[in-house]
């Protein structure tokens, strides 16, 4: 890249507006020709009479073989230009599909949404900012943003924490494989499966009955009362959040344990040759040590818990008071059929989870991941 933007300064005006040129013609042309192939591939897949098997090979050779072709020949035409037009023009030609899947499925949605949210239910009346002041005056979007900010304090720091003390434990074990293994096991199921699973530990059965949930089945065999633990308000949102965390451990602790091991053991040595106990080896060598893959760890768990929704809606479908942003979203724009107050609450949701993706990338920046 270097070399690229040296060889722009010593270049003239009109040379380097060619440059740009050539640069974005060759960043919209692959994907362009890419979409206008597939397309007539698909219209011709489409009015085709041939049997679906064929029909299928046809459309995976069509758009993989074609997709691939197109690349090639764009590529070997760049590869035909000068050193200097090579260096420039080959990285805007994978550049190009990138930017334009991400302007198609991320950029015109959003900015769609922020269109609609000045609108009427129908999106066919300007209201202003009507529908943001619903956002923050209605009780029920009032309740979610506080369960939302108990997801992210309970949710992020409990995913963490724990991670990272079965990090450290299972570091000083014998049986350090087998434990991470059962504890990252979870991260392979998904939000409306572990909710699923969750709904079977949480059943609730009148006193008299048989309890059929696990957790209830405990309680009964002491002596206690069932108790109907999703409705129990507010620490029904706390039994939410421990599937959160239950799902969410296995990633802090794999990211923590392996950050763990690059703490130089001569540093530890060091502190017990001092005199230092194991708390304060962890607490002044181990964690400042990785403080960075602490931090990205909890902000992606906080990424997640700003977009929680699934374990929401699969348990209790955000009522009894565990009403969350996304949850109340969804409801908006597909139950109560209000797109102008369902994009309002996604705008919002894209305002909050902006800075820490932004403050993501700049640390991924900063250890040159890219």
């Amino acid at each position: 890249m270097t070399d690229f933007n040296m060889s722009d300064k010593s270049d003239s005006p009109v040379q380097r507006i060619l440059s740009w040129v050539a640069r974005l013609v060759v960043s919209f042309a692959v994907p362009l020709l890419v979409f206008v192939v597939l397309y007539f591939g698909f219209l011709f897949l489409r009015d085709s009479n041939a049997p679906q098997i064929v029909i299928t090979i046809s459309a995976i050779i069509w758009g993989v073989g074609g997709a691939a072709a197109l690349y090639w020949v764009t590529n070997w035409v760049i590869q035909r230009t000068n050193g200097i037009w090579r260096k420039r023009l080959t990285p805007f030609m994978f550049v190009g599909p990138a930017i334009a899947i991400l302007g198609w499925y991320l950029m015109l949605p959003t900015l769609r949404s922020f269109y609609l949210s000045f609108f009427d239910r129908v999106s066919e009346n300007f209201v202003g900012l009507d529908n943001y002041i619903y956002v923050f005056t209605d009780p029920t979007m009032q309740t979610a943003f506080v369960n939302n900010l108990l997801w992210l304090v309970v949710g992020t720091g409990g995913s963490v924490l724990l991670g990272l003390i079965i990090a450290l434990l299972a570091d000083r074990s014998g049986f350090e494989k087998v434990a991470k293994a059962f504890i990252f096991a979870p991260m392979a199921i998904s939000f409306v499966g572990a909710g699923v699973i969750w709904k079977f530990i949480y059943a609730y059965q009148p006193p008299g009955y048989e309890q059929i949930g696990l957790l209830n089945a405990i309680v009964t065999s002491f002596g206690g009362d069932p108790q109907n633990w999703i409705v129990m308000r507010p620490w029904n949102n706390i039994f939410l959040i421990f599937i959160l965390i239950w799902l969410q451990t296995g990633f802090a602790m794999v990211v923590l344990s392996a950050a763990i091991k690059t703490v130089p053991n001569e540093l530890l040595e060091a502190g017990r040759i001092d005199g230092a106990g194991e708390i304060r080896i962890i607490t002044s060598i181990i964690v400042p040590s990785i403080k960075g893959s602490i931090v990205t760890v909890s902000t992606t768990i906080l990424l997640i818990t700003l977009k929680i929704f699934d374990i929401v809606y699969s348990m209790t479908n955000g009522l009894y008071g565990t009403e969350v942003l996304a949850s109340q979203q969804y409801k908006q724009m597909f139950k109560f059929l209000h797109y102008g107050r369902g994009s309002a609450i996604a705008i919002i949701i894209l305002l909050a989870v902006t800075p820490v993706i932004w403050y993501n990338l700049k640390q991924f920046g900063k250890r040159e991941v890219f």
